[in-house]
């Protein structure tokens, strides 16, 4: 009779031989199937003892009569062609039990914009979506000016910048022109119509490369049009470029290099949605559509200086969108003014047929909500956690901006969890299964990443079910934390931790080792996991004259309230005002 512990030398013997040595996890034995066509008794038992299961001589036995015949499905499996957009059948929700949302459509309400034409049109480069919009609705301009304006800016510091993948000045102007014949005709659409715009280059659109910023996949061509492209197109938006991501969504380095920080072009914009970051905060863009799984959004967002929403999951359509995460992927807006998210969300908030975690929950903005009736709060023990003496004096003056507002905050305390629940280290695993499988990840820009797949795709399935299972529980501790705030203050994350900074997440698998986490990080970890909506906005200058952060919060559904307390917020610190100087 064998040992637990005989089998658990002998699998770390076995692995220490070919450089794996105890840092892969459980579930090796499909890793070992891949080079044998019988699985054997001691693979069995190897996989078994790093599961922590020990089972007798006879159950054994019979197991491995079991997996053997099992092999025939397994490689059928491997082998069927799953196209990009088809996703589990499981649809994650970020609402827990006994947590309220509000169902009611109510009217979307917008501040009054009233803005005259420059005379120099490119100072309306860094104008807000509200005004541009203003702008072409009393037909002080054409949509056709604007996008030879941006296009023009676009061709002319792309150079420094490095924020675009493929020009597409030819379907711009042509949308451009049918902007202006319907609103010459008087068929307005609604404020985005004729709106120069964005797409991070890992959303689908038909007839152009979609490089998901790989050298794998350079030249890829999909056969459609992301759901989120096509509903802003409906709109009479006005897509002027496929801009950068990050190579598979990671950090701000793509195969053409690394894309740059407009305020200053010794530092890299962040990542992974780099490009509509740099490109709506150079002014090159009116907005951008960018992604996020674990920071993608609100990293580049802070480094740049933009107003970037992180809706709540289930909020847009990821139809035609590379996948990271079916369970954390989320697609939202990249401005430069709060405002400006809304009315981006208020077109693309919506169910599509195809994205089934789409809910149904309106999004009702309302820039005339009575914010003294918001519950505002603060992560007093993130904020008392920062040690840079540049980035406390701004947190301070941003919580000060606040409580001169009008509102008592609210010390919140982050809750305690360690337990790793990551959902995306598995799931990107297996969008990447056939990448791997081909031996074509040498192909990538940075091969080091196609390691974290290996390791998670070895996980065994009943422990990352335990682990979603824990998830629950985390969000369930979260939601307890924040129930007696409708937004809260948190400080902007910089210590990495997702795939927005090139942080575990990034790689497809868990750290090498755990380390404790701080409140900010680890609240970061834990809304993030739970899909809570987050919109970063500029709070002050660093010396190196990039721009400083501050993060609001709200529970799942609450875009409308954080976007009025973020408006409001900016209205009255300006910071957002400010824009970069490219020609010095």
């Amino acid at each position: 009779m064998h040992t637990p512990d005989a089998s658990r030398r002998r699998f770390l013997n076995y692995f220490s031989g070919i450089g794996l040595g105890s840092t892969l996890l459980p579930g090796v034995l499909w890793a070992q199937a891949q080079q044998s066509t019988t699985i054997t008794l001691e693979m069995l038992r190897s996989s078994l003892a790093m599961a922590g299961l020990h089972f007798s001589d006879e159950d054994e036995k019979a197991m491995v009569d079991g997996l053997n015949r099992a092999l025939t499905t397994y490689d059928e499996v491997r082998k069927a062609n799953v196209p990009n957009d088809v996703q589990p059948p499981f649809y994650f929700s970020p609402i827990t039990p006994g947590m309220k949302v509000n169902r009611t459509r109510e009217p979307l309400r917008f501040s009054t914009v009233s803005v005259k034409r420059p005379a120099n049109l490119d100072d309306a480069a860094f104008f807000s979506v509200g005004q541009l919009a203003h702008l072409l609705k009393t037909r002080q301009v054409t949509s056709l000016e604007l996008t030879d304006m941006y296009l023009a800016r676009l061709h002319k510091y792309n150079p420094k910048l490095n924020c675009v993948v493929t020009f597409l000045d030819d379907t711009a102007r042509a949308q451009a022109k049918q902007a202006d014949a319907e609103i010459a005709a008087g068929k307005y659409r609604g404020p985005l119509h004729g709106i120069p715009w964005g797409a991070k280059d890992i959303i689908a659109v038909k007839g152009f490369k979609t490089t998901w910023g790989s050298g794998a996949y350079k030249d890829q061509m999909i056969d459609e049009t992301a759901s989120v492209v096509e509903i802003l197109n409906e709109a009479g938006a006005v897509l002027l470029a496929k801009v950068t991501s990050g190579e598979l969504a990671q950090g701000d380095r793509w195969f053409g290099g690394q894309t740059l920080n407009p305020w200053n072009l010794k530092e890299g914009s962040s990542g992974s949605s780099a490009g509509p970051g740099s490109a709506t905060a150079g002014g090159l863009i009116a907005f951008g559509i960018g992604t996020e799984t674990s920071g993608s959004i609100l990293s580049p967002s802070g480094r740049c200086g933009v107003s970037g929403l992180r809706p709540t999951f289930g909020r847009v359509s990821r139809y035609g969108v590379m996948a990271l995460s079916w369970t954390q992927d989320r697609l939202g807006p990249m401005t430069r003014y709060a405002e400006d998210c809304a009315l981006v969300m208020s077109v693309i908030a919506k169910p599509d047929g195809r994205d089934l975690s789409v809910s149904e929950i309106p999004f009702n903005y309302n820039a005339h909500l009575d914010l003294k009736k918001l519950r505002v709060g603060y992560l007093k023990d993130a904020f008392d956690e920062v040690r840079d003496p540049a980035v406390k004096k701004m947190n301070e003056q941003a919580i000060a901006q606040v409580q001169s507002l009008g509102f008592k905050l609210v010390e919140m305390k982050v809750p305690e969890w360690s337990l790793e629940v990551s959902s995306y280290g598995v799931e990107s695993a297996t969008f990447f299964d056939g990448l791997l499988r081909s031996g074509r990840d040498k192909e990538l820009t940075n091969p080091g990443r196609a390691t974290g797949w290996r390791v998670s795709r070895v996980m065994p399935a009943v422990d990352y079910l335990q682990s979603q299972r824990l998830r629950s529980m985390m969000m369930m501790k979260l939601a307890e934390a924040t129930a007696d705030v409708d937004v809260y203050l948190v400080p902007a994350n910089t210590g990495g931790g997702g795939e927005g900074r090139g942080g575990r997440g990034a790689a497809g698998g868990p750290p090498p080792q755990r380390r404790p986490q701080g409140p900010t990080q680890r609240h970061f970890t834990m809304a993030n996991l739970a899909c809570y909506p987050a919109l970063s906005v500029p709070h002050g200058f660093m010396e190196s004259g990039s721009p400083g952060a501050l993060t609001f919060y709200a529970r799942p559904f609450g875009e409308a309230e954080l976007l009025a307390l973020g408006k409001a917020y900016q209205d009255a610190s300006g910071f957002h005002l400010k824009h970069p100087k490219l020609d010095s």
